[in-house]
């Protein structure tokens, strides 16, 4: 066995915006990878319009810097727990790994998800402790805290025994003690070198690489991206692939590129412990090992978390389908979602009886909205149900996905959380005061409670409020809970909606819609101020006659209506309702539309 001492695969690893990506632009500009006077935009690594637009990163991206004589391959992970695949399949081309974490917040349940995966891949860590120039920054007690959470995760003595930096990512700055000042990242890059393993090779085993990743060019065609064990890859070299069947595939590579950066430029061949990109690979899927002809040997799978929330996507069969969108047949929905599960482990697509309806399954809601949202923005018009979770039957008993909840509250809101979460039933684990006005609450609750309570959250706490959860395990069921307390208004006809229709019908509920927009029978305007369900006339104009009198031709005004975004609209629908969604516009509606029909198949009162 040897290593090889010019390459250092490493993964950065943090909770959602504790400064992963601003930390990878300052190792960009200080490895001399830009001139002087270039124009270079901020958080280069997150490459979609969503990343840049929420401020998070949603899939894992490769790239890589020079420091000395040794090239860093660098994977810039997600922080949220939805995207977990994303850090299980980057976790499986590195050798170490960089945890970030605030100086002020300390670990959070992302952090810990995150570092638990990286402790079972057995990876050597290096902790960041970042932002230390926060004016609430505690960098001692996060660091015990640190101490704490590698502990609770069973970490071994040599993980036990990590390094430790402070930085100010924004800046550029990392060092190694509180006292000193910084003015660069050199301790950082010192401690990549000397602290984390190189790449180890076996010359005695034959050319083996995994694939974690898949890209596509538009010249290329598919790109598969994964690490190189033991030999060289080379385009000369006769290659197979071993697919998901154990089957080994005869290919034929085009090109051989390495990351150089933020792109990527070809190369002869690819010495073992580094990172390559193949193309002239159509069939290939992550997960598959490309081998030598001669001596086809496959290595272990990426395995990701079984997914625990399945939503239903359908065509739009609303009567304004095919206005807005470019895309609405099942057959382009489907395909664009069997490419989404190719690029994505921890996502699966299922059939189902009806052969216009498709059931995706993932990690969470957030997760299923950004695929939403990137499949709008292509142009696709398409119908979504509510999040449904996943059961399971262990041993006869039905059992569901629980999670635990970390809340970060005022110590007034701490009865009305407690409350809404009990009804919902979540069970208090942990209760913490700090004395400066702000508890802290650690909750066991199902992860179906969840669907739906978060902007409630964020209501009940004016804002000010802080959630976070990580999937914990099934548990026995819990039982059932009302998941809304009020109704819809639903409209009862097609036409355009009125002001003067609208403006009688907000003592009824909260309108979701303004007035002058389309309608139909059975799409939803607002929310009811009671349990059940109202059919409404949204067209309704006032009447006009030839009779005036004073006081009775008032101006009618609308109260203001605030759009829902796409999450909230899938918070608020229940089973028997649906989102429809278009490049333009996001509607709610009932899943049937005929009033006539719904009121047929309402449940019958016993007798």
């Amino acid at each position: 066995m040897t290593v090889s001492e010019s390459i250092r695969n490493i993964a950065i690893i943090a909770h959602v915006d504790h400064g992963k990506t601003t930390l990878v632009d300052a190792m960009f500009r200080q490895s001399g990878m830009f001139r002087d006077d270039q124009e270079v935009e901020d958080r280069l690594m997150d490459s979609m319009d969503l990343e840049r637009e929420r401020g998070i990163t949603i899939s894992a991206k490769n790239c890589s810097v020079n420091y000395g004589d040794t090239r860093i391959n660098i994977l810039d992970t997600p922080g949220h727990a939805d995207f977990s695949g994303e850090v299980e399949r980057a976790l499986s081309m590195v050798d170490g790994a960089i945890l970030l974490v605030d100086a002020s917040e300390g670990p959070l349940p992302q952090t810990r998800f995150v570092l638990k995966k990286t402790l079972e891949a057995g990876l050597k860590v290096i902790a960041v402790i970042n932002k230390i120039d926060r004016s609430d920054a505690r960098p001692d007690e996060v660091l015990d805290e640190i101490y704490d959470l590698f502990i609770d995760l069973d970490a071994t003595e040599e993980q036990l025994d990590f390094p430790v930096l402070y930085a100010i990512g924004r800046d550029g700055i990392a060092q190694n003690t509180l006292e000193e000042k910084g003015t660069d990242l050199t301790p950082l890059f010192d401690n990549i070198v000397t602290q984390l393993p190189a790449p180890k090779i076996n010359p005695d085993k034959p050319l083996q690489m995994l694939i974690s990743d898949l890209g596509y060019s538009d010249y290329l065609g598919r790109l598969a991206i994964g690490r190189v064990y033991n030999q060289p890859l080379s385009t000369k070299t006769p290659l197979v692939y071993i697919n998901e069947e154990g089957k080994p595939v005869r290919i034929k590579v085009t090109k051989v590129q390495i990351y150089d950066g933020l792109s990527i430029k070809e190369t002869e061949f690819v010495s073992a412990g580094d990172i390559a990109v193949i193309s002239g690979v159509e069939e290939i899927q992550i997960g598959d090992t490309v081998c030598e002809q001669e001596n086809a040997v496959a290595l272990p799978r990426v395995t990701v978390d079984e997914p625990t929330v399945g939503m239903r996507f359908t065509i739009n069969t609303s009567p304004l389908a095919g206005q807005e969108g470019k895309i609405v047949q099942s057959s382009k929905i489907m395909d664009r979602l069997n490419k989404e599960a190719m690029k994505n482990v921890s996502m699966k697509i299922e059939l189902t009886e009806d052969r216009e309806c498709f059931m995706v399954k993932g990690r969470g809601e957030f997760q299923m909205a950004i695929l939403i949202e990137t499949m709008r923005r292509e142009g696709f018009e398409l119908c979504v149900g509510r999040p449904e979770v996943i059961f399971k039957e262990e041993n006869g008993v039905r059992t569901e996905p629980i999670e635990t909840v970390y809340v970060d509250c005022d110590e007034n809101f701490m009865g009305v959380i407690t409350e809404k979460l009990s009804l919902r039933k979540g069970k208090l684990i942990n209760l913490t005061n700090n004395g400066r006005g702000r508890v802290n609450m650690e909750f066991s609750i199902p992860s179906r409670s969840l669907i739906g309570y978060r902007d409630e959250f964020l209501t009940d706490t004016k804002g000010t409020g802080i959630m976070n959860s990580i999937f914990q395990g099934y548990e026995p069921h819990r039982g059932d809970f009302p998941t809304r307390y009020t109704g819809s208004i639903v409209c009862d006809r097609k036409g355009q909606s009125v002001p003067y229709a609208l403006f009688n019908l907000e003592p009824r509920g909260r309108m979701i819609i303004p007035p002058g927009v389309p309608v139909y029978e059975g799409m939803i305007i607002g929310e009811h101020n009671k349990e059940g369900d109202i059919n409404v006339n949204a067209c309704k104009e006032k009447k006009l006659t030839n009779m005036r009198a004073s006081g009775k031709d008032d101006n009618v005004t609308c109260t203001s209506v605030k759009p829902l975004s796409l999450e909230q609209a899938i918070n608020f629908i229940r089973e028997d309702e649906m989102v429809e969604i278009t490049p333009i516009s996001i509607r709610l509606r009932k899943a049937i539309l005929s009033q006539q029909k719904r009121y047929q198949m309402r449940p019958k009162k016993d007798a």
